[in-house]
């Protein structure tokens, strides 16, 4: 795996392993704590403009970008692409629940207002013309410093197939700055956000604290459908989509069920890898004061919803008690053999940060970008993405997965990296390792022995494999462009003489 290293005073000055370090601690679900809050918020409501737009200022020139932590090189200009950066401001409202029931149908009453000013990254083709009409709007993660985890979870498909980013920085931990709970990656000191960072480029933002986040989100969802902004340099979306994964997710549940109805500001919404529960409308921790932790998807909403949830999801994280069916508005993809964050995102760090054992390298990455691909189709022309079952489940109280002989999943989304194993893939904490490595799941290879009782020889072993591979492709769980490569991954399986 190659490591990117971009110019980001947050991260740690040890090098690029421990950079891509801080991107996964970025993944884990959990909140950051004690943020340092600018500008608290008063004024109490009688009345909220659900359609008000973030102001949209830039591109800002002065200092330098601090990127979003990452594990993955962007390649932009390689790929044809440019980024920007603008400001976001506006005032923001908070809200109270009124009642926060479990199938999601929740009702808010506005509390009090406060001013903001943050920041967004849009990154778009350079040339207007490779543009798809699509906008993401990724709600980047802040759970040990600012990352953007589905930019890298859904490229090369992104840039590829010619859609427009937005990444915002819509927590306050991102933006002021605080200490995180898994501290920050390399130094003793609290994160100083961005303010602390640059302070000659981001030395005017300020964020109210996170009970105004969601507004904010709307806010400037709101702005991006502006026929005359600048912040798309010209480009003229059909649809805008919510994105977000882990603890973003937990936020964008909560959106889902207690603001979209309201703002209608997204076309589609993606919640990536959410517990069982959603954020608190408070602002507070994520892992108290959440509401109900059976927490389903509204099914009144106008827009499609789409969730990609892993077996580390379902159990460690929660997410089993809030499964529900999918319908003409709802889709669930449950992918077999994956784990919360993985080989793909923790790569050559992982003995940095204590696992011992190989964590999981099953196919997230790759059935991801497949099921965006079908989730952007479903907004786009209204052609349902496939609706594959659900994991069985051998108990429901407490959750547990049902396994098959070689310890992989049985239902969810199949691939050949469980249909023609060569290894068991589990999303399970492996014996003896850490909170964070438990996350990243588990791998164990199969004997020589074992392959050669299942497959006989290699080239059996590959004719087993493409024969999965083309049925996934078919059934729109991988995409066509990731053949080559995940065949020639098979290829270096090591087979006995």
């Amino acid at each position: 795996m190659s490591w990117s290293k971009r110019h980001h005073p947050i991260a740690p000055q040890g090098g690029t392993a421990l950079a891509g370090l801080a991107a996964l601690l970025a993944l884990v679900p959990l909140t950051l704590v004690t943020p340092q809050v600018a500008g608290a918020a008063t004024a109490s409501l009688s009345a909220v403009n659900y359609h008000s737009a973030a102001t949209l200022t830039g591109p800002v020139t002065v200092g330098h970008i601090v990127e979003p932590l990452t594990a993955q090189p962007s390649e932009l200009a390689a790929n044809g692409y440019v980024e920007q950066e603008f400001f976001a401001s506006g005032t923001a409202t908070a809200f109270k629940p009124d009642s926060m029931p479990s199938d999601g149908k929740w009702t808010i009453t506005p509390t009090t207002t406060a001013s903001y000013k943050t920041r967004i990254i849009v990154r778009r083709p350079s040339d207007p013309a490779r543009f798809n009409g699509t906008v993401i709007v990724e709600w980047m993660n802040v759970s040990a410093g600012e990352s953007a985890p589905d930019w890298d979870f859904l490229n090369p498909m992104l840039m590829r197939d010619g859609y427009a980013y937005v990444g915002v920085s819509a927590q306050a931990l991102g933006v002021n700055g605080g200490k995180a709970i898994l501290g920050s990656p390399g130094s003793s000191a609290p994160n100083g956000g961005l303010v602390g960072a640059e302070p000659a480029r981001y030395g005017s933002l300020h964020h109210p604290g996170d009970q105004y986040a969601l507004d904010m989100y709307a806010q400037i969802g709101q702005a991006l459908h502006a026929p005359h902004q600048k912040a798309l340099g010209g480009l003229k979306p059909t649809h805008i989509l919510a994105v977000g994964e882990s603890q973003s997710a937990f936020y964008l549940t909560t959106f889902a069920d207690a603001l979209q109805p309201l703002t209608n500001v997204y076309d589609g919404i993606f919640i990536h890898s959410r517990g069982g529960s959603g954020a608190s409308l408070a602002g507070t921790s994520i892992t108290s004061h959440r509401g109900p932790d059976n927490l389903r998807i509204r099914t009144d909403l106008k827009v499609p919803v789409f969730m990609s949830q892993t077996q580390t999801d379902l159990i460690q994280l929660g997410y089993a008690p809030a499964q529900q069916p999918n319908t003409d508005k709802i889709r669930t993809w449950e992918i077999a053999g994956t784990a919360h964050a993985d080989a793909f995102t923790v790569g050559a760090a992982a003995n940095l940060l204590g696992c011992t054992t190989p964590v999981n390298s099953g196919p997230q990455h790759n059935v991801v970008q497949a099921a965006f691909t079908a989730f952007d189709k479903w907004v786009d022309n209204g052609t349902p993405p496939p609706s594959p079952p659900p994991f069985t489940l051998s108990s429901t109280h407490p959750a547990a997965l049902a396994l098959d002989a070689h310890g992989n999943v049985i239902g969810g989304v199949r691939t050949p990296a469980v249909d023609v194993p060569v290894s068991t893939l589990s999303g399970a904490p492996a014996a003896g390792s850490n909170a964070i490595c438990g996350l990243f799941g588990s791998t164990v290879a199969f004997t020589p022995a074992q392959l050669a009782s299942l497959y006989g020889t290699q080239s059996n072993y590959i004719a087993q494999y493409t024969k999965s591979l083309d049925k996934a492709i078919a059934s729109g769980y991988i995409l066509s462009a990731d053949k080559a490569t995940l065949l020639a991954q098979a290829e270096q399986v090591p087979f006995p003489a």
